[in-house]
């Protein structure tokens, strides 16, 4: 240790994120006290975002194999063939504490990060989506948070030139203190020409590639591994810079290096930068790595090599070259205008050593700094079973027209146009859906096959019950591939929950990755890449557990795939799956009743592929004119989304005899698909769906200029259009009724 490096006690210990029991197991490890350097690199591959150590034990049970799979989870993204020689690269990672603290830096570079783990596979991004989750629109924070992220995920993905097709925006006061921003980027690769980021070769050239280190986003893995509280403002420095333009760059630069035969690995410096980058290259390929940190190009003056080995500067790559191409390799880089230094080189000791001016600074073993860190299989408790929420015993309070204008222009279900108004989502060329509908659909390769895309999760469920809110967020995700008529082929997760030490968190978790797994295994729909972000808590209070599910699926025509809108008057509509009218944590119960409270609906995951597989041949034999899964708001709400897309009314039949017209029109029963056909086919339609074992019920005509529920008041289309239009711009105005004055 040299004489200007503080000296390793156990308050400097516990600010880097470590517990005592962990650093007595870095003792023993190593056999001596770590330099401060060291301390730096064991802090940054033991923190919760980077080593999963309280999730890694469940995450093993998650099903991640599949015919089509070719990488699954272990390196920067998940890798799908799609056929004809291509491949689909794909992940979605959190950005959730840099984006509350420093929203549009946070947004903007949880963008870059993701858009980097796909090309550092060899991918060419081609869509970004992402989950964004704020606290109550009245919390005097909201408007302003909302308005920099929104800005950061355009102003970086606009700027980059990859279209933003999908996703989803949702409030509750559980994320006042903790907004949850997950993005997702999606690439193509050709199947033979996956790269990866295991090193091989002893003594080959260890290469820095992109922009200059600063002294941004130092900690900033370990920061997003810790509660906030009321110090969270003081921790702003920690939250990356983003360039979108220099990212343009890298990405041309590494795919014209890739094609150039000169790369043995390649790893996206993200969390923990040098560090993680490094560390990952050596261990996975059985090599040691040595650091020569006075080659790394530097903005700042002075860094130390503490600094440079925790620095998250972003649009950097750390690569192993194959050294007769460096003169090829470098001239690439020269060319593109960005930094390329040869900062060390592979070797055979299965070492981590890193120098600064020739003077050791860490010399740690590398497969331990992965192997070795702490796997915690921590105590957890199963929430409490909710009892079912009876329709008949809840009072309707609003009549239908009057509720379904209540949801439909809410802040939870309101039209998010405000929102993908602001990022592109035409560029390249390749959008064939825009946001909007069940799932983006954007071109491969020029057509006709296309991909579908979607991110999706209902937190109420997952709260009320993990187990099933974990199984649903899945079959979301999968009905939502469907409903365009896409085959779906795979997921990438976003794990977003409280502090795991506690056990009610942890059995959060724990039923969550539970009920996804199930659901995945009985839809074959395999986990290849992810995310976990934990200690989302501000103060003790923890966010609603988050699961975010994003997945892809593949259509092999475009030209059939299915919309939501109502394309004609005079076509049946069709209820596809069966509901007894579930209120328990529906958005009714809750927005209009005012009850956060029951057991959330069940998922029949046999049920869910027989409807789902008669809906997609329903799609591909071109009988269904459109399409749209049932979910939040319930059947009313998914109707009156069809009639204001495709401008077109609607005459729905009464509720059955049996059923509460409130739990008829705005249950959340799953498994569910309104779709139109030809009135001259619906009874053809529906002896087909017989015969597969699924439930087919015609429940109305589209035809008119307004929304007829049976019985009830009809309504306008431009009253609910101006209902669901409304919220957003007003209240990012601080004209709505629900926005707090400015702080």
């Amino acid at each position: 240790m040299t004489a200007h490096e503080p000296a390793i006690t156990p308050d400097l210990v516990a600010a880097h994120g470590l517990k005592p029991d962990e650093y007595e197991r870095i003792l023993s490890l190593i056999g001596r006290t770590p330099s401060f350097t060291e301390l730096g690199i064991f802090s940054a591959m033991w923190n919760e975002h980077c080593s999963y150590k309280s999730s890694k034990i469940w995450l093993k049970t998650l099903p991640i194999d599949g015919p089509h799979v070719i990488q699954g989870p272990g390196e920067n993204a998940g890798v799908v063939d799609i056929g004809d020689g291509d491949a689909v690269v794909f992940k979605m990672e959190s950005h959730n504490h840099p984006s509350f603290i420093e929203p549009y830096q946070g947004a903007a570079t949880g963008v870059g990060g993701i858009l980097r783990d796909v090309f550092t596979m060899g991918a060419r991004p081609v869509a970004a989506l992402n989950a964004l989750r704020f606290g109550a629109p009245e919390h005097p924070r909201t408007r302003h948070l909302v308005s920099g992220v929104v800005a950061g995920v355009g102003g970086y993905g606009n700027s980059f030139g990859v279209p933003t097709v999908g996703g989803l925006v949702g409030f509750h006061t559980r994320y006042d203190g903790n907004i949850l921003v997950n993005a997702m980027a999606v690439g193509l690769a050709k199947a033979d020409a996956i790269f990866y980021a295991k090193a091989s070769g002893v003594g080959l050239p260890v290469v820095y590639l992109g922009s200059k280190t600063g002294r941004d986003g130092i900690h900033g893995a370990t920061m997003a591994s810790a509660e906030f509280d009321e110090g969270s403002e003081e921790k702003r420095p920690t939250v990356q810079v983003g360039d979108p333009f220099a990212e343009k760059l890298l990405l041309e630069a590494c795919l014209e290096l890739m094609a150039s035969g000169s790369v043995v690995a390649i790893q996206d410096m993200g969390a923990a930068g040098l560090t993680c980058s490094a560390v990952e290259m050596g261990a996975k390929g059985d090599l040691g790595i040595r650091l020569d940190l006075e080659n790394v190009p530097v903005r700042e003056e002075g860094m130390t090599a503490y600094e440079m080995m925790l620095s998250e500067s972003q649009e950097r790559m750390l690569m192993v070259l194959h050294p007769e191409k460096e003169d090829v390799a470098r001239a690439i880089f020269v060319k593109w205008g960005l930094d390329f230094a040869v900062v060390g080189h592979t070797t055979d000791d299965l070492r981590f050593k890193v120098y600064l001016n020739g003077e050791l600074k860490a010399d740690l073993p590398i497969k331990e700094l992965g192997d070795e860190a702490p796997e915690y299989d921590r105590p957890w408790v199963e929430t409490p079973k909710a009892q079912a929420v009876s329709a008949a015993n809840v009072d309707a309070k609003l009549g239908t027209r009057d509720a379904l204008l209540t949801l439909i222009g809410s802040a939870e279900l309101s039209s998010r146009r405000w929102v993908w108004e602001q990022y592109d989502h035409i560029i390249l060329g390749d959008t064939v859906q825009k946001p909007g509908g069940d799932s983006a659909v954007i071109r491969v390769n020029g057509g006709p096959k296309g991909l579908a895309l979607t991110a999706d999760v209902t937190p109420r469920y997952c709260e009320a019950d993990p187990f099933e809110g974990g199984k649903q967020a899945v079959a979301e995700a999968w009905r939502n591939l469907t409903a365009v008529g896409a085959r779906p082929l795979a997921v990438t997760d976003n794990l977003n929950f409280g502090n795991p030490e506690k056990p009610e968190i942890m059995g959060q978790l724990v039923g969550c990755i539970k009920g996804i797994g199930e659901a995945c295994r009985a839809l074959d729909f395999p986990v290849v890449s992810g995310n976990v972000s934990l200690y989302n808590e501000t103060q003790g209070r923890a966010i609603l557990p988050t699961p975010t599910i994003g997945a892809v699926g593949v259509l092999d025509d475009i030209s059939k795939s299915a919309t939501i809108a109502f394309k004609r008057e005079g076509e049946a509509i069709l209820l596809i799956g069966d509901g007894i009218g579930w209120l328990g944590r529906s958005c009714w119960l809750w927005l209009v009743a005012g009850r956060e409270e029951g057991a959330p609906p069940p998922v029949d995951l046999a049920a869910e592929l027989r409807n789902g597989d008669f809906v997609r041949s329903l799609i591909l034999s071109g009988a269904a004119t459109a399409v749209h899964d049932v979910s939040d708001g319930g059947l009313l709400l998914s109707v009156a989304e069809m009639a204001l897309a495709g401008r077109i009314g609607a005459s729905l039949d009464d509720a059955p005899a049996n059923s509460a017209p409130h739990g008829w029109f705005f249950g959340e029963d799953q498994g569910r698909y309104i779709v139109t056909v030809d009135e001259a086919k619906a009874g053809l339609v529906i002896s087909a769906a017989s015969e597969a074992g699924v439930t087919a019920t015609r429940i109305g005509l589209t035809g008119g200029d307004r929304l007829i529920p049976g019985r009830e008041a009809p309504i306008l289309l431009s009253e609910l259009r101006e209902a669901h239009e409304g919220w957003f711009p007003r209240f990012m105005a601080g004209t709505a009724a629900d926005a707090a004055p400015d702080a």
